[in-house]
């Protein structure tokens, strides 16, 4: 149980309780960040689960994503349309220090979960809101994903693909920077709360997450008129006789070793490429040649000659290359946990961690797997959790505690 292990460097939130309402991807892997370092982190689901259990190619009561998301944390299953599950949630908010949810703007309220009414009897609660456009504004009952937050942010657009049509980057991106932010707004409210003894309710958006990702995407806009040149010309994709390469610069004696390394100077001497601006201006000209020069040679040769160089170049990897990487291996850069009904589920370690603790981490539960250690551990009696699993309140998984 949490509370009984001391804090350390590693595990820094031993002895915090964090309530998990969250589905999907953005919300559940706040908490699972939390869980990292040490919190103990109950997922509160619908009778039918998480409905990332199910969005994918299922494992058991899985799918990948909810396998990697919900690592680290033991889960209640709470019928909240039953008049006993409200009242266990309710319960259980007060005495937690982290509340986390991602229903629409409007429903926690309604269900009597909202921030105002729960931080009257626990007024250290930290309350976190995950939605689409926020809390507030014009947009905030609309519908929305990771895609709709990569498209409205002007992600998307500033993606286009060899075809000339603007791309959805192909992972949750939005979703995985919003848990990330979220999580960065709980550890500083914390820190608030060690000296005010008060917590508050913080709006995170998977919107203005994405958006937060373009960095100087909206001042460049502005500045340049909507029709910014190329940052880095010739940097981008190309492909060798074997795959494919990603080749980038960021100053000038970059472009002319890159020139010498494929032994091509009179690039690095052509009036219309020397320079920055005017290799974008002459970007037509100079990149179609660089294309036909890399298909000469494998991925494996360019690299010894652009790494001999100094240029930053690298194979573009498929996630399982990423996997088998020889550096990934020697640093450890994956974590690797055998999942009931799934089998063994890979991730990439979360960064920052100073040891090896993620690998302890539970692997992800079935669909109340916990329910009833959770109930005990709250103060409830045998015979009242017996009667709340009868009554369809509270479920709990085939195997876990009878």
């Amino acid at each position: 149980m949490a509370g009984k292990l001391s804090p350390t460097h590693e595990a820094p939130y031993r002895g915090l309780r964090v309530l998990d309402f969250g589905q999907g991807i953005a919300s559940p892997y706040c908490a699972m960040l939390l869980g990292v370092y040490g919190a103990d982190v109950i997922k509160v689901e619908p009778p039918e689960g998480d409905w990332s259990r199910f969005l994918g190619t299922t494992y058991g009561n899985h799918t990948t994503l909810s396998a990697v998301y919900n690592r680290g944390k033991r889960s209640l299953c709470l019928d909240m349309k039953h008049r006993d599950g409200i009242a266990i949630a309710r319960r259980l908010a007060g005495e937690s220090d982290v509340l986390i949810e991602g229903f629409r703007p409007g429903v926690a309220a309604r269900l009597g979960l909202g921030y105002e009414e729960l931080a009257r009897e626990n007024p250290g609660l930290i309350y976190l809101s995950i939605s689409a456009f926020g809390q507030s504004g014009p947009y905030s009952k609309r519908p929305g994903s990771d895609s709709v937050a990569q498209a409205f942010s002007g992600l998307v657009s500033v993606n286009p693909g060899n075809d000339g049509l603007p791309h959805r980057v192909g992972t949750t991106v939005s979703d995985v920077v919003t848990g990330v932010y979220a999580f960065q707004a709980i550890a500083t409210t914390l820190f608030a709360r060690a000296a005010t003894g008060t917590g508050r309710w913080i709006d995170v958006n998977l919107a203005q997450s994405t958006a937060a990702l373009l960095g100087h995407k909206a001042a460049e806009h502005v500045l340049e008129g909507g029709a910014p040149r190329a940052l880095n010309v010739p940097a981008g994709t190309y492909q060798s006789s074997d795959g494919w390469m990603m080749v980038t610069l960021v100053n000038e004696p970059q472009y002319k070793r890159l020139c010498a390394a494929i032994g091509r100077e009179d690039l690095a001497d052509d009036p219309r490429f020397a320079d920055f601006a005017r290799r974008a201006d002459s970007a037509d000209a100079l990149i179609p040649q660089l294309r036909e020069i890399f298909r000469t040679q494998p991925s494996e040769a360019w690299m010894t000659r652009l790494h001999a160089a100094d240029i930053i170049a690298e194979r573009i990897h498929t996630p399982g290359d990423w996997l088998n990487s020889p550096h990934v291996e020697a640093t450890k850069a994956a974590v690797c946990q055998n999942t009931p009904g799934v089998g063994l589920v890979y991730s990439p370690r979360t960064p920052g961690i100073a040891s090896l603790s993620e690998d302890s981490l539970r692997p992800a539960p079935d669909i109340g797997q916990d329910s009833v250690d959770v109930l005990l551990e709250a103060g409830f009696d045998r015979g009242a959790v017996d009667d709340l699993v009868k009554s369809g309140a509270v479920r709990q998984a085939k195997g876990g505690q009878a």
